[in-house]
């Protein structure tokens, strides 16, 4: 090939997630809708939290570093998906691919570990109420965030140069809108059976373990809930950990069927799906369900806004 219609031996070609007819242009604008409120309601949560004196508490510390989290990995999907379906055009380059397919497996494992550990955090303020400033102090507060790192690049590290360093000798095209490790297995061909056991243990690590801290968790909430003699008690309780639960349901399902499902079940067309569910809706989603759910978000929300309302007018006159 010539021109413009050059590309290296190593590219990739995405198919992406859209076929290009009316139904398409339809989803491309609702995704670049969804793109920007994620961005806006992530980085209207960090706003709000991080000058807000009454959300300074080890919930909302952890939430603003939740939005973050979402806010860089969205972003590093996204923007290539919408360019491409612009433009016409999915090639991308090998070293692209393993950068992208490493920041991704990076943010999305920390944020499974951080989704997890939150948890304990909702289970120390219902079960342990009065000793809760110490349980969840500013260092174990600091301990959860860089474990969740910790967890998220140990589990890049580990499945990216195993991954990108299989021989894709069948085909370079990615039947996908990204390089999503079990799409990226699909395309190669040789022995994947030290893949295949990383991949194991990497998903036990990084879905099964935190997924075990929501479960025991909200078991031992239920428990300490149903011996609350206050009614209104019980409700605040259910209240603060329902979205929480919400966000865990639609996160950990959407993952635990792209990676701990066999291979046999999944078609190309489910695994944009799912994928998109927990790689696009879910950055949207969550900083929505804190904040219309959450009477704190929206009372340091108002006291903003009320703020902005008061603050007086420069006119022509005053000069």
């Amino acid at each position: 090939m010539d021109g413009n219609n050059r590309t290296s031996s190593t590219d990739f070609f995405l198919m992406g997630f859209f076929s290009h007819n009316v139904a398409s242009g339809v989803i491309f604008i609702i995704i670049i809708i969804i793109f920007f409120i994620a961005l806006m309601a992530n980085g209207a949560m960090i706003f709000l939290i991080n000058t807000d004196t009454r959300l300074h508490t080890p919930m909302y510390f952890l939430l603003s570093n939740l939005s973050f989290i979402d806010i860089i990995y969205i972003t590093t999907i996204v923007p290539k998906m919408l360019v491409d379906y612009f433009s016409g055009q999915g090639t991308i380059s090998f070293v692209a691919c393993t950068a992208q397919y490493f920041l991704y497996q990076t943010f999305v494992g920390a944020e499974f570990f951080l989704l997890g550990l939150m948890a304990y955090d909702r289970y120390v303020a219902i079960c342990y109420p009065l000793r809760y400033p110490v349980l969840m102090s500013r260092r174990i507060c600091i301990i959860i965030l860089v474990s969740s790192w910790f967890g998220g690049s140990l589990d890049s590290l580990l499945l990216t140069p195993i991954t990108m360093s299989l021989p894709f000798c069948a085909s370079h095209k990615i039947n996908h809108f990204f390089c999503e490790a079990p799409t990226m297995l699909r395309l190669a061909c040789g022995d994947k059976a030290i893949y295949e056991m990383v991949m194991y243990v990497c998903c036990v690590m990084m879905l099964l373990i935190p997924f075990s801290v929501v479960i025991t968790s909200y078991t031992k909430i239920l428990i300490t809930v149903h011996h609350m003699n206050s009614a209104e008690g019980r409700k605040k309780a259910l209240t603060t950990c329902s979205s929480h639960i919400l966000v865990v349901t639609l996160f950990y399902g959407a993952a635990l069927y792209t990676y701990m499902l066999p291979q046999s079940y999944h078609t190309p067309v489910k695994d944009k799906i799912f994928s998109a569910f927990y790689t696009i809706l879910t950055p949207m989603i969550n900083p929505l369900l804190y904040s219309l759910r959450n009477k704190d978000v929206t009372g340091a929300m108002k006291r903003v806004l009320g703020r902005c309302k008061r603050i007086p007018r420069v006119t022509g006159d005053e000069f």
